[in-house]
C-alpha cells in the first residue's frame, strides 16, 4: 500500500490516496500505522477518497483508531495533495468531510501548493460563556466551541509548564463531555496574538490542531480578549484565524508540507 506522510505545522498524518488504493479496515490501520516505534509514526490516518458531492472526500482517523469529523491541518494537506498530484486541477476546491463540505483556497508557487486558506464554516457555542468545571479537584472555566468537532478552551496565564501527559486525559474524559472533547490551553499575548497548546481526543498532545486554533480564536474574540483576526502560536508554528462577523464564517490559513512517500505492508 502506497502512502504519503504530510504535516501542517507539525500536526502529521499518513495519507492514503483512495482514488488508487483500497483500505479494508481504516480503524485498525490507523492504530498500526500511527505507532511511532513500530509503524510510520503520525497523529493519525487520512483517506483521500472520491466524492459525488465535492472534488474529493476526507476521512480522518485518530491514532487510537477513532474516527474524527474534521481536522484543519489535515484538510490543508488534502488540498495540497490533490492539487500537486493533479487529482483536482484548480486552486479553489471543495472537500467533503463528516463536518460538511469545506472550501479551500490555495496559494501556489512554482506549481506547488504552499499555503491553504480554509473556510471552517460557522462556529457553534456549546457551553455557557464561560462555564465552570472541576477537573482533578481544581476549578477551571472553559468556553465550549464546535467547529465540526467539540473543543473546550481554557484561558491561563502560563501554559509552557503544563504537564499535559498527566492532566490531559482528565480533561478529555471529563463526565461533562460524554463523547470526549478536544482541550485547548490558551495564553493571551495581545489583541492580535495568542499562544495555544492542545490535547486532542484520541491522539494526546499534538504539535498543532487547526480546529483547536479556530475554536481558541473564536473563544478569545467572544470573551473580548482579541480582535477578529488572531495569530495563533502553536508548538509547530503559526496559523492565522479570521472571523468574518458579517457572514459568521471563520477562515484558517496555514502551510501544508509533503514529507515523504513510501509503501506499507498491513499486518
Amino acid at each position: 500500500m502506497k502512502f504519503t506522510k504530510m504535516q501542517g505545522i507539525g500536526n502529521d498524518y499518513v495519507y492514503i490516496n483512495c482514488f488508487e488504493e483500497q483500505v479494508e479496515s481504516p480503524e485498525k490501520l490507523a492504530v498500526a500505522i500511527s505507532d511511532r516505534h513500530f509503524g510510520v509514526g503520525s497523529d493519525g490516518l487520512i483517506l483521500i477518497c472520491p466524492s459525488d458531492i465535492a472534488d474529493c472526500r476526507m476521512q480522518m482517523f485518530n491514532a487510537d483508531g477513532s474516527e474524527g469529523a474534521m481536522c484543519g491541518n489535515a484538510i490543508r494537506c488534502v488540498g495540497k495533495y490533490v492539487y500537486d498530484h493533479k487529482i483536482v486541477e484548480k486552486r479553489i476546491i471543495t472537500v467533503d468531510t463528516r463536518a460538511g463540505i469545506k472550501t479551500l483556497d490555495m496559494t501556489v508557487e512554482n506549481g506547488r501548493v504552499t499555503l491553504v486558506k480554509v473556510d471552517m464554516g460557522e462556529p457553534e457555542l456549546i457551553s455557557r460563556l464561560p462555564e465552570n468545571i472541576t477537573v482533578t479537584g481544581a476549578d477551571y472555566q472553559f468556553v465550549g466551541i464546535s467547529v465540526g468537532n467539540p473543543h473546550a478552551v481554557y484561558f491561563m496565564d502560563e501554559i509552557d509548564s503544563l504537564d499535559l501527559e498527566k492532566i490531559g486525559p482528565a480533561f478529555e474524559n471529563h463526565e461533562r463531555f460524554p463523547d470526549r472533547v478536544n482541550t485547548e490551553f490558551v495564553r493571551i499575548i495581545d489583541q492580535g496574538h495568542i499562544q495555544m497548546r492542545v490535547w486532542e481526543r484520541g491522539s494526546g498532545e499534538t504539535w498543532a490542531c487547526g480546529t483547536g486554533a479556530t475554536a481558541s480564536a473564536v473563544a478569545s474574540i467572544l470573551m473580548g480578549r482579541t480582535g477578529n483576526q488572531v495569530d495563533v502560536a502553536l508548538r509547530g508554528g503559526h496559523l492565522l484565524i479570521e472571523w468574518n462577523r458579517e457572514t459568521n464564517h471563520v477562515f484558517m490559513t496555514g502551510p501544508a508540507v509533503e514529507v515523504f512517500t513510501g509503501e506499507y505492508e498491513p499486518v
